[in-house]
């Protein structure tokens, strides 16, 4: 289980107040006060309709409400066409749900964020990615109020919270990989993920073959798009900057549908139409409660490989130890 101290890393440094300082961070024991937002957006009527946002939602509310102790009045949910004007998922709602999630948080609450719908990029402007592009989520008024940065979903969400406060995310959509701007990004070997250009190009032609092989042409355009951008991107001193950035003391985990150049799929599972991420994140914790970081990283990526090409992402807002219980 997670420890409750403190846990310090990294080179102690001197502040402002001319003492030795050491970064530090806390796990959440998770037993606190329990809140909910979930977000999904069909779309509907649009060319850009979906048809298993509503139903991921839907999952994944039973889901916590079931598993996890969460209550339904403690829960935000926003759905287009579904509930009076508050409850659509438009960019104003969005936001001032995702600072009623946070507010007043405190050390052991449990805090849950999940997004179904469509991701995008943009160019970065603070230099703070690897690839040289911002990673977005789309509201239902994109058109008109524009998308959500994942540098303002950190701001919003990630910078307020204390140390010892978890907030869990779930990203279902395109290009979602570091869709929270959290620094530490960890591999199915339970390893923390540094930059490799080499190896993240490799990775990038494979995930363009295995697209075209499945007739995913849509794969293939996002996969090279992405090559493209890490040749061009500054790998190492994006790190550097996002770390000394973006990093918190509070227990930050973000579990997302893909890598930031590939497509989450909108698909269908036992006949129900769903985001392939929410549904591989319930199914595989049903079946299996008690799983450490890394073996529900490899779960998820074992249920979804034979039928996706996508490679869901685990990241934090702290160095952490993936042998350590997921408990939310």
């Amino acid at each position: 289980m997670p420890p409750s101290e403190v846990q310090s890393y990294g080179p102690q440094f001197q502040g402002r107040d001319n003492q030795l300082h050491q970064p530090f961070f806390q796990y959440s024991q998770c037993n606190g006060r329990k809140k909910a937002l979930l977000i999904g957006v069909n779309y509907t009527g649009t060319s850009a309709e979906l048809a298993g946002c509503h139903n991921d939602v839907r999952n994944l509310q039973q889901f916590l409400v079931q598993r996890h102790g969460y209550k339904q009045e403690d829960m935000v949910v926003l759905l287009d066409g579904v509930g009076g004007p508050r409850q659509q998922p438009t960019k104003a709602n969005m936001i001032d749900a995702m600072n009623w999630l946070v507010r007043d948080a405190r050390p052991n609450d449990s805090l849950f964020f999940h997004f179904s719908g469509h991701g995008g990029q943009e160019k970065d402007l603070d230099g703070d990615e690897q690839d040289g592009t911002d990673e977005n989520i789309y509201p239902l008024d994109y058109e008109q109020s524009g998308q959500i940065l994942d540098d303002e979903l950190h701001a919003i969400m990630v910078a307020p919270l204390p140390a010892g406060c978890r907030l869990t995310v779930i990203l279902d959509c395109c290009h979602s990989g570091s869709g929270m701007d959290l620094p530490y990004m960890y591999s199915t070997e339970g390893q923390l993920k540094e930059p490799n250009l080499g190896k993240e190009a490799a990775d990038g032609l494979l995930d363009a073959v295995t697209s075209y092989a499945r007739g995913d042409m849509g794969g293939v355009f996002t996969s090279v798009k992405g090559m493209f951008s890490l040749v061009n991107g500054n790998q190492k001193e994006a790190v550097e900057h996002a770390r000394k950035t973006k990093t918190s003391p509070a227990d930050v985990i973000s579990w997302s549908g893909c890598k930031d150049s590939q497509t989450s799929a909108d698909t269908q599972e036992a006949g129900q139409a769903t985001g392939a991420m929410s549904w591989a994140f319930i199914a595989t914790l049903s079946e299996r409660p008690e799983q450490t970081y890394q073996q529900l990283l490899v779960s998820i990526r074992d249920l979804l490989k034979s039928k996706y090409s996508q490679k869901p992402q685990l990241s934090c807002s702290h160095p952490m130890d993936v042998n350590v219980i997921f408990i939310c």
